[in-house]
């Protein structure tokens, strides 16, 4: 098939700026060996029996008429033609891996095509897509409005002060919706959607803008009375030394909170992330990102997909912190989503604040942080204490949030977050701790995995105290948990007596009895921890119905 009919692209468009507009249409990211940083200049299709052809060079490869390994000669073929992207339909789980690994190999992106896609609609979103990438300073219209309203809703509440998002040309893009507080400036600012002219001469002259697109600097604009404005803090949005914009906090009625510099700086990295992708819609990137995240951590995808996304390497290390945030027990199920939401929306601006690379994903009703090549040291701990009182305050619910140990690769992702669920199910019956590190309980999370193989393995127990659990359930007695407790407390009949409120002589009398239902001896070592394990087991349920 001739390899048109083609679009040419405008110059500068990156891989990573389609990315996020294919993904929305039944595409999968499978491989960005080489990041998504690679240059795009139009769309071609392709047959399987086609040869490496000139046009595939920084293109993007429809490659039709075939699927699976079928596919695979002329994938190859396109990647050493210096093909930016293939996109093409996998077949089955050992054939996508074989597929992805190709790519890998020669070094080109690689797009799993859904069954239920058709090529004519990936082609025509591609091609519209690639014509709507003409990015320049004018970005007013074609940005990511729903998001960045929410970013600055977000930022405002986290701050205490009246946000705002403007693009180079210093019209407004975004801003949180509050009128307590804001001054003149800010006033006409929302009016007319853009800063006044006379008070852009002011910060002009006095060296604002060029600091602000300097980089990350988080820059104090004092009050002016003489004007009526009230103190600002500011920050440029730039991204691979692109200035793309500004973000404002203005103090309103009170001063502004004492980590608004930390959280602006995240805020700042996550508006680049929508300024950059206007046309992939309404949470196309944030979207892509999340979505890639989940599908690592959930193992549904593979670490090289994300790692090209964020421009690190597959080979770094990770950590991952996860947070619940727990259901106050009132409210309908409105209010839960909407707490959901404004969870996920602080959780990743200050995933971002952290680290340019940190990011965020909702899983089964929990969010995950996920910090590649970050340690889990106590910067990060800090970190996450922060976030959870954070959370807290803003959402009025309780939180509690999981550090694990840092796995050696991106890959490990997925064990890392079982590890955290662990943890999490560790201090969930003490709600008052908020934090906790994988070594912390380390214990505690091992007991419960020896637990639940014996939970798994209803053979492996002891019948003795099958019987003394029975012997509870006729005569109403507790002698399962009171030997549980005197074998915890190593035989301290004292202090187990006085946590259950009774006399030490009662509790004596217990462990005579259990020792007489069961025949074991309190002596041996041995017997002591087959019981302990024993009874615990069924203390928490995983003795496969056998309770005490």
């Amino acid at each position: 098939m001739d390899a048109h009919p083609h679009t040419a692209a405008p110059a500068g468009v990156l891989l990573r700026q389609l990315a996020p507009t294919l993904a929305g249409h039944l595409v999968d990211l499978l491989a960005a060996p080489q990041g998504l940083d690679r240059p795009l200049t139009g769309v071609v299709i392709a047959e399987p029996d086609d040869a490496p052809r000139p046009e595939h060079k920084d293109r993007l490869v429809l490659l039709v008429g075939a699927r699976g390994t079928g596919a695979l000669r002329a994938l190859i073929a396109a990647g050493h033609a210096g093909a930016t992207a293939v996109a093409l339909r996998t077949g089955r789980d050992d054939e996508r891996e074989a597929l992805r690994q190709a790519a890998v190999e020669c070094g080109t992106a690689l797009f799993g095509v859904r069954d239920q896609a058709r090529w004519e609609d990936i082609g025509t979103v591609a091609r519209a897509a690639l014509d709507a990438l003409d990015l320049g300073p004018d970005l007013a219209g074609r940005t990511r409005q729903g998001d960045l309203f929410s970013l600055a809703r977000t930022l405002a509440a986290l701050s205490g002060g009246a946000v705002s998002v403007e693009d180079p040309a210093n019209r407004v893009l975004a801003y949180s919706r509050s009128d307590d507080g804001v001054d003149e400036v800010r006033r006409l600012s929302i009016l007319g959607h853009a800063c006044p002219e006379n008070y852009l001469k002011v910060l002009r002259e006095a060296g604002v803008y060029e600091r602000l697109r300097g980089g990350e600097l988080v820059v104090d604009v004092p009050e002016r009375p003489d004007l009526g404005t009230r103190r600002r803090l500011a920050m440029g949005i730039t991204a691979g030394g692109r200035f793309l914009g500004t973000l404002w906090i203005q103090e309103s009625t009170g001063p502004l909170a004492p980590h608004t510099g930390q959280v602006l700086r995240g805020a700042a990295r996550l508006a680049a992330v929508a300024l950059l992708r206007p046309f992939g819609g309404p949470g196309s990137e944030n979207g892509l990102r999340e979505d890639l995240t989940a599908g690592l951590l959930s193992g549904r995808s593979p670490a090289a997909a994300l790692a090209g996304h964020l421009g690190v390497s597959v080979d770094c290390g990770a950590t991952v912190v996860a947070v619940e945030p727990h259901d106050p027990g009132h409210g309908d199920d409105r209010d839960t989503g909407l707490r959901g939401d404004r969870c996920a929306e602080i959780v990743a601006l200050h995933a971002a604040a952290h680290r340019r690379t940190a990011v965020s994903a909702r899983l089964d009703g929990r969010l995950y942080v996920l910090v590649p090549g970050g340690t889990a040291d106590r910067g990060l701990t800090a970190w996450t204490a922060d976030l959870v009182t954070t959370l807290r305050r803003h959402l009025g619910t309780p939180v509690q949030a999981a550090v694990t140990a840092t796995v050696p690769r991106l890959a490990d992702a997925p064990a890392a977050r079982t590890e955290a669920d662990r943890i999490l199910a560790v201090i969930a019956d003490d709600p008052g701790r908020e934090v906790a590190t994988y070594d912390s309980v380390r214990a505690a999370v091992l007991l419960n995995r020896i637990l639940d193989v014996l939970g798994d393995h209803p053979d492996i127990h002891d019948p003795a105290l099958d019987e003394l659990a029975a012997h509870d359930r006729r005569n109403r007695s507790d002698l399962c948990g009171s030997l549980l407790r005197y074998l915890d407390a190593f035989g301290d009949v004292k202090t187990v007596a006085r946590r259950l409120h009774i006399h030490p002589n009662t509790l004596r009398h217990r462990i005579r009895r259990a020792v007489a239902v069961t025949g074991i001896d309190l002596d041996d070592p041995q017997q002591r921890l087959v019981a302990q394990l024993h009874l615990r087991a069924a203390r928490t349920g995983r003795a496969h119905g056998r309770s005490v």
